[in-house]
């Protein structure tokens, strides 16, 4: 039998084969693929969702990642489209503010999402059905529907109240029922008139109008958003009326706040912050994104601004 001998010049090409491949290995970088995440506003005729979405683009821009930002209007076919639009285009994470937390078409449609391996936000209001959510965050929205009625009761002896709603938004309802709850069993301090305004200011101007020319008697107007609040105090003016009328709100906005510091009827606001809603929805979605176990719910604290404290609070922005 003959004897094989080993040949350095054979065997050095390949040697050098396997070192090239396992230098590049450690010091080539693999191509890594953006995050993706797609976001749906019920409306993006609001600047607290524009604050919340710029939010999350500070954090996908600075890691090269990408951030989709469509608007339904309002519309929940529209929402339901957009969600179809993430999924045929393969992104990791949607964040959704409802149209309506009630709707099974929308939950329908993020069920799809979740099949094909899609992690869901919802943000500012929660939906019905949170199977298909992974998780939810929200200001403390019933706690501000109790810090309203606090300072109702605190500053009137009785209040004949007219509630401005957005009955599609789980979190309205919340804020309803902390406003109900605490004037409870409190005959002096009475709902007289409820009026769906969608959350819209210009919905909600020509709706009051429309109130105080029935005479329905009122002195408080209780809009569980500030959108709504400032069409009822254009309303108030446009309407002169001439007895003091308090106007409570749920959001501190910048337009409000300045309303507080300039319209006697303009009374006081309770302030989320979409800062803060927008900050933790860019770390949940990460999270999610790379496969780490999230909270199912969480809840941001909000607090009453007034005209006593103004002065503490910048009018020109969110906080």
């Amino acid at each position: 039998m003959k004897k094989r001998i080993f040949k350095w010049e054979n065997a050095v090409p390949k040697i050098l084969i396997v070192v090239i491949v396992y230098l590049c290995y450690l010091f080539v970088p693999l191509t890594r693929q953006p995050v993706k995440i797609g976001a749906t506003y019920m409306t993006m005729n609001n600047t607290f969702y524009t604050v919340i979405n710029d939010e999350i683009r500070k954090r996908t821009d600075a890691n090269g990642d990408i951030l989709k930002t469509l608007d339904p209007a309002l519309s929940i076919k529209k929402q339901c489209q957009q969600i179809e639009t993430f999924i045929r285009e393969d992104f990791d994470v949607i964040v959704i503010n409802p149209v309506s937390g009630n709707s099974k078409m929308l939950n329908s449609a993020l069920k799809k999402a979740r099949a094909y391996g899609i992690k869901i936000i919802a943000v500012d209001s929660q939906l019905k059905e949170t199977k298909n959510v992974d998780c939810t965050i929200v200001s403390d929205n019933y706690n501000a529907g109790v810090l309203c009625a606090k300072d109702m009761m605190k500053n009137m002896s009785e209040a004949k109240i007219v509630l401005l709603k957005n009955w599609n938004a789980l979190s309205v309802k919340d804020r309803y029922q902390g406003f109900s709850d605490t004037i409870k069993g409190k005959p002096n301090y009475r709902i007289v008139e409820q009026v769906e305004t969608l959350g819209q200011t210009e919905i909600a101007m020509p709706k009051m109008q429309e109130t105080i020319r029935k005479g329905i008697d009122f002195n408080v107007v209780m809009a569980l958003d500030d959108q709504s609040a400032i069409g009822s105090l254009a309303a108030v003016d446009s309407q002169k009326i001439r007895k003091k009328v308090r106007v409570y709100g749920i959001d501190g906005s910048a337009n409000m706040k300045k309303l507080l510091s300039s319209k006697d009827n303009a009374w006081a606001t309770v302030a989320q912050s979409p800062i803060k809603l927008g900050e933790k929805t860019a770390n949940i979605s990460y999270r999610l994104a790379s496969g780490k176990n999230v909270p199912k719910k969480i809840i941001v604290p909000v607090h009453l601004i007034t005209k006593e404290n103004i002065d503490k609070y910048s009018i020109e922005g969110w906080q």
